[in-house]
């Protein structure tokens, strides 16, 4: 058999010298593999992994054969090992699965081998973003107050970080108060091509955060994995996939005038998630992605989990390069990365007919206007000319039909806090005690956020120029809204300070006030007393708006139930507006101090005023000063002092850091998958429950199982933090699995958070409680749901938490791609009902006990199971359902009962091979 690897190779040239070599794609078409020249060029990027680790490990020349004849539309069987380049992380996931791999290290030791034996084997950047919290806001002090506070309650957590970053070899911090994981990753991790002993390959990664694909927008292959999984990639392991159908988006024409990238990315979720790409790559090409910039391609691309997508992928072109070189690359790394993407004929935005897709979308760039989204997922789309009475028809909605059941509405009062003809006149400023009387509509939250639109300079100079014609014109953020300006890094804060645009937005309270993800990702702190009153007492719709990505149920805060995501500038004027249920056609912002009306049409920037000021943005030496030190971090990160040594010294006290308990009474020998009879359920959920109505990260609540078992350890609830910053407590994140304060469980009808009911004595408790009694009494359990199960963040405690409940099965209509992996990777089942039948055609309604037969030895990939499912009266429901691991690999992951003890178990035995006991 020819060895592909060798043969392939040739030499990498740019400007008449050999830069070393690469292994081509066009030789293996002259060489009667394939077609690869028609290839997706995503597919093609996998392809060379494939090619460059043919004969290697789980690589063979077979599965480089396989995929080189990829065609569209062909049964998708086929596994991929796909060995990526490097890993990404947040702090949020990247903290947890340091601490399982320190627990990993004590498992092995336990067992007497070398801790160093559990080491990284691919580079591992983890950025410190997700932490924090903006408690204040609208105010100058407000970045170094957060900053503190910051450091103040998460300092055990980064020693931790600081000392793994002595232990693990190729693990690297970014600490906090540089930026975003994924805009930090474009403007400085990715490099476009790598290369290792003389050999050039394409950059690609995994990241532990569901918009990793952001780097995608500069050709850079990576898609978002749950910890778990990310584990398993940097301990050698490859990112096993099935062979993905390709769906190519071709753009067309030109964003009209007035359109934002923001308007755009709204657009192509709501598109593509009618298409249902999930678990597909998506690919964009034609003369219309061409003429985007390379910034408004990573907002594309950002979006992909919110279209379903697991990677949405923009080819190599010159507008690559240019942003490459404005973010203050090295030439030399710019012609690298141009080189070999010409040699491997990758270069270059293919136009229609060029590659084959299985399928291809249609989207005219022209046909783009003003949009929002909301009022709960990124998908639901409304032209911004429509939002007023939309949002007048939700009020009244039913909530079974996703309105907010509002029996009376009461009429906006002459003067009222955004009444339309312009802001009410501030009795008291933002934040203080008191506040202006509120009712449904208005807007208590305004946020420019998220790495999806920071790290777009042209939506942020427009917001920038729309606030400065504002404060021109007088007028000021209505005196109820929090507003915050969280930019994904500090390069956004000194372009726009330099462009003498940073001002204006502190004038209407948009000061930096972190650079992290923030509001975003419901880390968006408190609400002044009087407004919370003032919600609960009156059960008020309010509402946020935000430039984010994610808009999911009390993500991003418990009291406000009506979420918009939105472009910056729009951000702006609806702070100002101060209500949602405003018209910009039709009803002014506010007036000017001669007492004339100003609309928004009056204040908003022209492409011209953007294009003017691009240059600040596009400053090479600006990016090159900034990231000079950026690993050093600041007086407050350098002053942290961590232990050193090869196992970390847990202390059982602490609130933030335990010994994760996966790897209590490991044994080097798998023991038999355990059937599953006389399961009760947990929970029977509707469609969409996502990853946080799972495991929140929001604010732990004080009356909560979490809360009360803080303050049972002496914990203040001012330092409470969020779920996201207690993820190394399986304490508190067991007792925060599904407690957000919107889940809808239809065994406990008629309550909304994390209430359940007891069987067979029918008791209404917290799930938690529940879990606990039912794990007393030696009862598994399953949970019920319906379509789109796990969409959300690719969090891991949205399966670990349920493993550790005791969840065994999780038995859904459909499933989201990452989430259903994490399941896996706990030890948990994923099944599926057959198409037509769920739990309402069932009549499953929670008091059954559950038999799953056909699992005793064991689970193969997508055997069909029996579910029994005995009512109290005996008569019993039979059906049949589909257990979805897909693949070879996740049966054995889930035999041995997840990746984490799989792979432990292989490390050892390695260990035993070269270096046996005794």
């Amino acid at each position: 058999m020819p060895d592909l690897a060798s043969e392939s190779l040739r030499p990498l040239m740019s400007g008449g010298r050999a830069l070393g070599s690469y292994h081509s794609l066009p030789w293996l078409e002259e060489a009667g593999l394939g077609r690869v020249s028609r290839l997706p060029l995503s597919l093609r990027i996998v392809l060379e992994s494939l090619l460059r680790h043919a004969g290697r490990g789980p690589v063979s020349p077979d599965h480089v054969r396989r995929l080189a004849a990829w065609r569209p539309g062909e049964p998708r069987t086929e596994e991929i090992p796909f060995m990526v380049a490097r890993v990404v992380a947040p702090d949020a996931s990247g903290v947890p699965f340091l601490a399982d791999l320190a627990a990993m290290r004590d498992a092995a030791r336990d067992q007497g081998y070398d801790p160093h034996a559990v080491q990284p084997v691919l580079p591992v950047d983890l950025v410190v973003d997700h932490s924090l919290l903006v408690e204040r806001a609208g105010s100058p002090d407000g970045l170094l107050y957060n900053m503190r506070e910051e450091y103040r309650r998460n300092r055990e957590r980064y020693v931790f970080l600081k000392w793994a970053a002595g232990a693990f070899r190729g693990f690297n911090i970014v600490p906090p108060g540089v930026g975003i994981v994924h805009q930090v990753n474009l403007e400085r991790l990715a490099s476009g091509v790598r290369h290792k002993d003389g050999v050039f390959f394409p950059d690609t990664l995994v990241g532990t955060d569901s918009h990793t694909p952001m780097v995608n927008g500069i050709g850079v292959l990576g898609w978002g994995a749950g910890g778990i999984e990310a584990e398993a990639a940097m301990l050698g392991e490859p990112v096993y996939f099935l062979v993905p159908d390709v769906v190519g988006v071709h753009l067309r024409g030109a964003l009209p005038a007035g359109a934002t990238a923001t308007d755009l990315v709204l657009t192509v979720t709501e598109r593509l998630r009618r298409v249902k790409v999930v678990g597909k790559f998506v690919e964009f090409f034609g003369e219309g992605a061409a003429r985007l910039a390379a910034a408004d391609r990573c907002t594309l691309s950002n979006m992909a989990p919110e279209y379903g997508a697991t990677a949405g992928y923009f080819p190599v072109d010159g507008n690559t390069l240019a942003y490459l070189e404005s973010v203050g690359r090295e030439p030399g790394e710019i012609a690298a990365f141009k080189a070999y993407f010409q040699a491997q004929r990758m270069f270059g935005m293919p136009a229609a007919g060029e590659i084959d897709y299985g399928e291809v979308v249609e989207i005219d760039l022209a046909e783009v206007v003003p949009s929002v989204a909301g009022p709960s997922r990124p998908q639901d789309r409304i032209a911004l000319s429509e939002l007023k009475p939309r949002f007048e028809r939700m009020l009244a909605g039913p909530v079974a039909d996703g309105g907010f059941g509002r029996d009376t509405v009461e009429p906006r009062a002459a003067g009222a806090a955004g009444d339309g003809a312009g802001p009410a006149a501030p009795t008291v400023a933002p934040g203080s005690p008191a506040a202006p009387r509120l009712r449904d509509g208005d807007i208590v939250l305004a946020a420019i956020t998220s790495c999806s639109n920071t790290s777009n300079p042209g939506v942020l100079l427009a917001a920038g120029l729309l606030a400065r014609k504002a404060v021109q014109n007088g007028l000021r953020a209505s005196p109820q809204v929090k507003t915050s300006f969280t930019p994904g890094s500090r390069a956004v804060e000194s372009y726009l300070t330099a462009a003498g645009l940073q001002p204006a937005l502190d004038r209407l309270g948009f000061n930096v006030v972190g650079y992290a993800c923030a509001t975003c990702m419901g880390n968006s702190g408190p609400l002044p007393e009087a407004i919370e009153s003032q919600i609960a007492a009156g059960r008020l719709v309010v509402a946020s708006v935000l430039s984010g990505n994610r808009n999911f149920e009390a993500r991003i805060h418990p009291s406000i139930r009506a979420n918009f995501l939105m472009s910056p500038p729009l951000v702006v004027a609806f702070a100002i507006a101060g209500r949602i249920d405003f018209d910009p056609a039709r009803e002014p912002l506010g007036t000017d101090p001669a007492g004339r009306a100003v609309y928004l049409r009056d204040i908003w920037p022209s492409d011209e005023e953007i294009q003017a000021l691009m240059g600040y943005a596009r400053d090479p030496g600006r990016f090159r000063r900034l990231y000079a030190d950026f690993t050093a971090g600041d007086d407050l990160w350098r002053s942290l002092r961590a232990p050193a040594g090869a196992v970390f010294d847990w202390d059982p006290a602490s609130t933030y850091l335990r010994r994760p308990p996966f790897f209590d009474g490991f044994e080097e020998a798998p023991p038999p998958v355990a059937p599953v009879r006389g399961a009760r359920a947990l929970a029977i959920l509707g469609d969409s429950v996502t990853t946080d109505h799972v495991s929140p990260g929001s604010a732990i609540a004080p009356d909560s199982p979490a809360g009360a078992y803080l303050r049972e350890r002496g914990v203040m609830r001012n330092d409470f933090n969020s779920y996201i910053g207690r993820r190394t407590n399986h304490e508190v994140m067991m007792r925060g699995t599904f407690a957000n304060v919107r889940l809808r469980n239809r065994m406990a009808a008629g309550a909304e958070g994390g209430i359940t009911v007891h069987q067979p004595d029918g008791r209404r408790m917290s799930i938690y409680d529940a879990a606990m009694t039912y794990a007393a009494e030696g009862v598994p359990l399953v949970v019920i749901a319906g379509e789109e199960y796990g969409t959300g963040s690719s969090r891991d405690w949205a399966a670990k938490g349920p493993s550790l409940l005791g969840v065994r099965v999780v038995l859904a209509r459909s499933f989201e791609r990452i989430h259903r992996s994490n399941l896996v990777g706990m030890g948990i089942l994923p099944c599926q009902f057959m198409p037509g039948e769920h739990a309402g055609t069932l009549a499953l309604d929670g008091s059954e006990t559950f038999d799953l037969l056909g699992m005793e030895k064991g689970v193969e990939p997508r055997q069909e199971l029996e579910l029994v499912a005995r009512r109290a009266d005996g008569s019993v429901v039979r059906a049949r359902v589909l257990a979805r691991i897909d693949t070879p690999v996740e049966a054995e992951y889930f035999r041995h009962g997840g990746i984490m003890p799989c792979l432990l178990r292989k490390i050892l035995k390695k260990e035993r091979r070269e270096a046996p006991r005794g």
